[in-house]
């Protein structure tokens, strides 16, 4: 007999290898898939004890009791006690937060029970069908006519489930969702951030239509070892590439075409995993003034699947930037996946159209998606737009650095990251996290980070947002995790923490590394409309006041400054932001108040972009 210790190391293991194996199988490119949309109304239980999941000794229930959410609530007979049931008087917007769907949602923090009904698709002989899921904050636990199919840990990235044939019904398969954002100390985010903790079903859930055997991830890219200005000069470039079938294959033909490049190279694939490189000629490398996309086509054994791909090279060479052999300043805005006209998650196309449109006004060439992963939208449209990206897991402030499980967290979401966005020419920087305390451990947990996203993508930068030593008049950047990252990357805010903006005056920077400087957040709060004299904080006349002084700062940079990404381009949602007059659960540092206004720092910053526009334009003048 087991043990209560082995059961509970059994448990242990069925449950880690449940999270280490979602992002193995990931399906990627869903958009250009086969599929059925599940997004709509579904119906919702609250269910802040957790009755529908445990029992009253806190044991999972039995997956055959009725009283289990996840079942259909049957009453066969006038004498069965049913005690929890789906209504249409109860629905939450798929996909969508439930905070802003319901006054009820405002501050929950708890479980919520998704369920709707879907008929089959109809199938062909061989044909597989899989859940697919864009986000779930937090966990996500996935039931389908009483059965489960798996569970997912991790607000802000994809995963998937494939559903058994037999257990798939012609009509009204039952489909049900357990949601649980809650915040807990060992998860990734912890309990301590400073946004809205969206809870739901917060992005696109679809049915996909797969083949017996399919191409489920790829990655295509300039090969990273090649000289760009060499092969600029020739006008031949080498393509790398590698695909993963989601099972083995034996002797069987891939090709892979880009037909603008008259290009159709045809691969043999012997196993799940397939590396591949070729030449090819007049290749136009994506830019921010050239944002071109290919057309590339995979075809596995009549199987089509096409992605719109860019090409381009990003690097570092001392202390620059370098696009396609080109120095670049990155003029960049942080934001959050939100709209705040509405106080909700941003969700959609149109969603990332209204914040897209935001960031080229202010005259952007970069944003930073903080402090997660953002919806699979921003990265598609980034890449259209010519906008670079800046791509982070929620690695935030105190984590537990000496928790292996934790580290396995956000391990895991790091891949799941990378595997969904790898092929986005827009994304230039993985990030590791932002503003972690530095001690022994933390930078042993972020340095193995930093390894796993090289082992993962070459052909990015990797940083995160590390720590300043703050002096007066002097400013020294020696985070011991600078030596692992290939940009070093600091958040600024002198004058809003601390002294007033005309103390910047005297403040001076250096750091410890021979690598580019990016300001990854800087900026002062602000309530929309409130005027006032400079030194009066929370006016839009001390935030102007606050940005001026910045940029003069930034003149007096070392050489390394390659770059800012002020914080932040919008007012959002925050619980830990509680003045009554100018706050009122808003952080307010956002160039862009809740109502769409734009405030006087945004005039300012936009200025300095255009300057800096010209400046590498024309850097003789």
């Amino acid at each position: 007999m087991k043990t209560v210790s082995q059961f509970l190391a059994f448990t242990f293991l069925i449950f880690f290898s449940m999270l280490m194996n979602a992002q193995e199988n990931l399906i990627t490119n869903t958009h250009n898939r086969e599929s059925i949309s599940l997004n709509g109304t579904w119906n919702y239980i609250i269910d802040t004890y957790e009755t529908g999941f445990y029992n009253y000794r806190w044991k999972e229930k039995n997956e055959n009791d009725p009283e289990a959410y996840w079942n259909k609530p049957v009453v066969n007979n006038p004498s069965d006690r049913r005690e929890h049931g789906y209504t249409d008087a109860n629905t939450l917007q798929v996909p969508g937060d439930w905070n802003s769907q319901d006054n009820i949602f405002k501050y929950y923090e708890g479980t919520v029970w998704y369920q709707r009904e879907f008929d089959a698709p109809n199938l062909e002989e061989n044909q597989r069908t899989f859940l697919y899921f864009g986000a779930v904050n937090y966990e996500a636990h996935v039931y389908l006519n009483g059965k489960k199919l798996g569970m997912h840990k991790g607000g802000f990235t994809p995963f998937n489930f494939e559903i058994p044939q037999d257990l798939l019904q012609e009509k009204d398969n039952f489909l049900v969702v357990k949601v649980d954002n809650k915040r807990h100390p060992d998860e990734i985010p912890t309990v301590n951030t400073d946004w809205w903790n969206y809870g739901g079903i917060t992005r696109d859930v679809k049915l996909l239509v797969m083949p017996e055997n399919f191409i489920q991830q790829y990655a295509v890219q300039l090969e990273q070892d090649q000289d760009i200005s060499s092969a600029k000069r020739k006008k031949k470039f080498n393509i790398e590439g590698s695909l993963k079938l989601n099972k083995e294959a034996h002797a069987e033909e891939i090709t892979v075409e880009i037909p603008e490049l008259k290009v159709k190279e045809k691969l043999i694939a012997n196993g799940d995993q397939l590396d591949f490189n070729f030449t090819v000629k007049k290749l136009e490398l994506w830019s921010t003034e050239n944002p071109k996309l290919y057309e590339v086509i995979f075809n596995f054994k009549g199987e089509i699947l096409n992605d719109k791909i860019g090409f381009r090279k990003i690097e570092v060479s001392g202390k620059d930037i370098l696009l396609n052999g080109k120095k670049v300043f990155l003029r960049g805005i942080c934001l959050h996946e939100e709209i705040p006209l509405e106080a909700r998650r941003a969700k959609n196309i149109a969603d990332a159209k209204k914040l897209f449109g935001w960031a080229q006004d202010l005259n952007a060439n970069m944003v930073r998606l903080a402090h997660y992963p953002h919806n699979e939208y921003m990265t598609r449209m980034a890449d259209s737009l010519g906008v670079m990206v800046w791509s982070e897991i929620p690695v935030y402030w105190t984590i537990n650095f000496k928790s292996d499980s934790v580290y396995n967290k956000a391990e895991k979401q790091l891949k799941e990251m990378i595997i969904r966005d790898r092929n986005k020419a827009s994304v230039i920087i993985w990030s590791v996290g932002n503003e972690t305390p530095v001690s022994e451990s933390r930078t042993n947990f972020m340095r193995k980070l930093v390894e796993t996203t090289k082992s993962m993508d070459d052909s990015r930068l990797v940083s995160a947002a590390l720590e300043v030593g703050y002096n007066r008049n002097k400013n020294y950047i020696d985070d011991p995790l600078g030596e692992f990252t290939d940009v070093i990357s600091v958040n600024e805010y002198l004058g809003w923490y601390g002294d007033l903006p005309g103390s910047k005056a005297q403040s001076n920077w250096d750091l410890a590394y021979n690598k580019p400087l990016l300001i990854s957040e800087t900026g002062a709060g602000a309530k929309g409309g409130y005027q006032g004299k400079k030194e009066q904080r929370w006016t839009e006349d001390f935030q102007k006041w606050y940005y001026e002084e910045t940029i003069k700062m930034m003149k007096r940079m070392p050489e390394n400054y390659s770059g800012m990404m002020p914080w932040i381009l919008s007012d959002f949602r925050s619980p830990r932001r509680n003045h009554p007059k100018f706050q009122d659960g808003w952080n307010r540092k956002g160039l862009i108040d809740n109502h769409g206004n734009k405030k006087k720092a945004f005039y300012v910053l936009k200025k300095y972009y255009e300057d800096k526009e010209q400046e590498f334009e024309n850097p003789e003048k």
